[in-house]
C-alpha cells in the first residue's frame, strides 16, 4: 500500500514493539526477572537452600552443589566461596567464577548489635580452631568471619553455633543483613537511649523470614542512641540515631539511603522523630518500600540509596505514612555533632553502674580462634563474661571492677591487643583483600598490619586523631571514601614500567563531623611498596602546615595538589 497523508506510517520501516518492563519495580507491576540474580531468587527463596546443604550437599561433596546455589542461594546462609589461591589480581575481572571459586568458604557469623557471651566467644573461636585453620576477622559491621570452612562441616558448625542463641541466617544474599547498634547501648553514661529492644525485636520478627528474604539487594542497618554516632549512620539503608525531642523526650532520627560502593552515597534525613516502641514498624516500612519499589533490573542501582535519590525525602516519607505505616510520623530534630573524633570505644571508660568497660584494637581486625577463646577467659576473669564488638573492628570488655582495670589492660597488651593503642593502630581498617576474597585485586591486611608497624616506628610522636582504610577492590567494604586516607586497591605501573600492587588515593573523607566523601587527586596512585613513604610524607605535611586544631580531612580538603601528592 502507498504511503498517503492519511496513512504515513505505511511507508515507514517497522520497528520491534517490546513491553516496557521499567525498573523491575513490584509495586509497579514489573514482575518479569530481568536478570540472572532475579530468576534465581523467583525459582527458589534463598532461605530454602539451608535443607539442601544439611541433605545433600554436605554429604556429597563441594562438586555437587547447584551453581545458583553455590554462587547465589548460599549467602542467604553467611557462605561465600573463597578465592582460590595463587591467582594474582591482574586475573580477577578476567576469570569466570568457577575458575576463581575455591572449595572453601568464607563463613559469616552473624552478630547484632555485637553481642557476645563469652560462652559465644568461646564457641566461635573452638569453630575458629577445628574447622576453619585458627583464621577470624572480626569486621567493620560487628560480625565474625572464618574461613577455610568445607560444605561438610556446615552442618555441625549452624549446631555449635546455634546451640548458643548465635547463627548464620541472612548475614549475606540480598537479605536484611545484620542489624548493627552501639556496642555499650545500655552500658555507656553518655547514652540518649538505649535502642538494645529495638535490635531484638526486628530480629525476632523478620530475620530468617520469608516477608523480607526477596529484595533486591542487600539491607543494611543501624541503630544507636550513643551521642557518639558510633554505627556509621550515614551509610546505611536505614539509620535510628539517638536524640532527645523537645516535647517527647528520648527517640530515634530515621535516616534512609546510605551507603558506599563505586556510588556513594550519604544518607538523608527524613525530619522524623520516632519513639523506641515504633522503631520496628518503621523498620519494616523502610524495608517494604525497598523490596516493593526497588530497582531490581541493573544490580548496580538494585541499592535504596538510588530510589532516595531519585524520590527525595519528602516523598519517600509519604509513601512510608501513606502506604506503609498509615499514619504520619512526627517530626523531630536532627543529632548533635559528636565531641570527639574517635568513637570506636577504645580505652578505659566508665559505666552507667560504676563499673568500667575496655575497649581494644586487634590488628585491621584480624584475630585468630585461640585468641578468640584467650579474650573470652580475659572477659571471664575480670568482668562478667559480656563481649562487644564494634564497627570499627574493635572488641570491648565489659563489667570491669576498679581494681580489674589495670590487670585487664596488662593482660590485654601481652596478647597484642592493646587498650592504649597509638593513633595508626587505632585508626588502620581493612577489608579481606586478595587472601580470600574472589573480588579483590591487592593485598590489604597484612599490608595494613605492616603500614601501622613503619608509621608508629617513623612518626612516633603524632598524636592526632587518623583514619587510614584499606580496600583490595573498588567496592569499599573498608569504607574508602569517608577515611582520612582512603586508599582503594588498583594495580599500577612502578617506576619500571612493571604492573604492581598499589592504590589510588581518597583524602579526607569524614563521618559524624562534617560527614563527606575523600578528594582524589588527579592521577594520584601509590604502589604498595611505597605506602610507608607516602603516608609519612603526607602526614609530616600536614603537621607542618595544619592551622591550630585543624583536622586531617579539613586540611585535605584545602591543601594543594602538590601537598597531597
Amino acid at each position: 500500500m502507498a504511503a498517503t497523508p492519511q496513512n504515513p506510517a505505511a511507508s515507514a520501516p517497522r520497528r520491534k514493539v517490546s513491553r516496557h518492563r521499567g525498573e523491575g519495580q513490584w509495586a509497579m507491576g514489573h514482575f518479569t526477572p530481568l536478570n540472572g540474580n532475579e530468576q534465581f531468587k523467583k525459582d527458589d527463596d534463598g532461605l530454602n537452600v539451608r535443607t539442601r546443604i544439611e541433605t545433600i550437599y554436605s554429604k556429597r561433596g563441594f562438586d555437587s552443589i547447584d551453581p545458583n546455589d553455590l554462587r547465589g542461594r548460599m549467602r542467604w546462609w553467611g557462605l561465600y566461596t573463597q578465592r582460590k589461591p595463587g591467582i594474582d589480581g591482574g586475573k580477577t575481572a578476567i576469570l569466570e567464577p568457577e575458575e576463581l571459586d575455591d572449595k572453601y568458604f568464607m563463613l559469616r557469623v552473624r552478630i547484632d548489635g555485637g553481642r557476645l557471651t563469652t560462652q559465644q566467644l568461646r564457641v566461635i573461636g573452638e569453630i575458629s580452631q577445628e574447622f576453619a585453620r585458627g583464621s577470624a576477622d572480626v569486621t567493620d559491621r560487628q560480625n565474625i568471619q572464618l574461613h577455610w570452612i568445607r560444605i561438610e562441616d556446615v552442618p555441625e558448625i549452624w549446631n555449635r553455633l546455634e546451640a548458643v542463641g548465635l547463627s548464620t541466617t541472612e548475614a549475606c544474599g540480598d537479605t536484611p543483613r545484620v542489624v548493627i547498634g552501639s556496642p555499650v547501648a545500655g552500658i555507656a553514661e553518655d547514652e540518649i537511649i538505649d535502642g538494645t529492644w529495638a535490635i531484638d525485636e526486628i530480629h525476632e520478627r523478620y530475620i530468617g523470614s520469608k516477608e523480607f528474604s526477596n529484595l533486591p539487594r542487600k539491607f543494611k542497618t543501624a541503630i544507636s542512641g550513643s551521642p557518639l554516632l558510633d554505627v556509621v549512620h550515614e551509610i546505611n539503608d536505614v539509620a535510628f540515631v539517638g536524640v532527645e525531642h523537645p516535647e517527647h523526650g528520648p527517640g530515634f532520627d530515621l535516616w534512609v539511603g546510605g551507603g558506599l560502593s563505586t556510588n556513594p552515597k550519604i544518607g538523608v534525613r527524613l525530619g522524623a522523630w520516632v519513639p523506641l516502641a515504633e522503631v520496628p514498624d518503621v523498620w519494616a516500612g523502610v524495608i517494604g518500600i525497598f523490596r516493593d519499589y526497588g530497582y531490581r533490573r541493573l544490580r548496580t542501582r538494585a541499592r535504596l540509596k538510588f530510589l532516595v535519590a531519585d524520590w527525595g525525602a519528602e516523598k519517600f516519607r509519604q509513601i512510608l505514612e501513606d502506604e506503609y505505616l498509615k499514619r504520619k510520623l512526627v517530626d523531630g530534630p536532627a543529632p548533635a555533632e559528636p565531641l570527639q573524633r574517635w568513637r570506636d570505644h577504645v580505652g578505659v571508660h566508665r559505666q552507667q553502674d560504676g563499673n568500667f568497660y575496655v575497649g581494644f584494637a586487634p590488628r585491621v581486625g584480624r584475630v585468630d580462634g585461640t585468641t578468640l577463646a584467650k579474650i573470652a577467659d580475659l572477659a571471664e576473669a575480670h568482668g562478667s563474661g559480656r563481649v562487644r564488638t564494634t564497627v570499627e573492628q574493635k572488641m570491648i570488655v565489659l563489667d570491669v571492677t576498679e581494681d580489674q582495670v589495670d590487670s585487664l589492660v596488662e593482660a590485654l597488651e601481652a596478647l597484642d591487643l592493646t587498650a592504649k593503642p597509638s593513633p595508626f593502630r587505632r585508626g588502620t581498617m581493612a577489608c579481606t583483600g586478595i587472601e580470600y576474597c574472589k573480588l579483590a585485586i591487592v593485598e590489604t591486611k597484612a599490608r595494613g598490619a605492616a603500614l601501622i608497624d613503619e608509621l608508629e616506628r617513623r612518626l612516633p610522636d603524632f598524636d592526632e586523631p587518623l583514619t587510614i582504610n584499606l580496600n583490595g577492590c573498588p567496592n569499599a567494604c573498608a569504607r574508602i571514601q569517608v577515611a582520612d586516607i582512603g586508599l582503594k586497591g588498583q594495580l599500577v605501573l612502578d617506576d619500571q614500567g612493571e604492573q604492581v600492587e598499589g592504590f589510588q588515593v581518597h583524602l579526607g573523607g569524614a563521618l559524624g563531623l562534617e560527614a563527606g566523601f575523600g578528594r582524589k587527586v588527579r592521577g594520584l596512585k601509590v604502589t604498595s611498596e611505597e605506602l610507608p613513604d607516602y603516608v609519612e610524607r603526607v602526614l609530616k605535611r600536614f603537621q607542618a602546615e595544619r592551622e591550630d586544631g585543624e583536622r586531617f580531612a579539613t586540611w585535605a580538603a584545602r591543601a594543594s595538589e602538590e601537598a597531597l601528592s
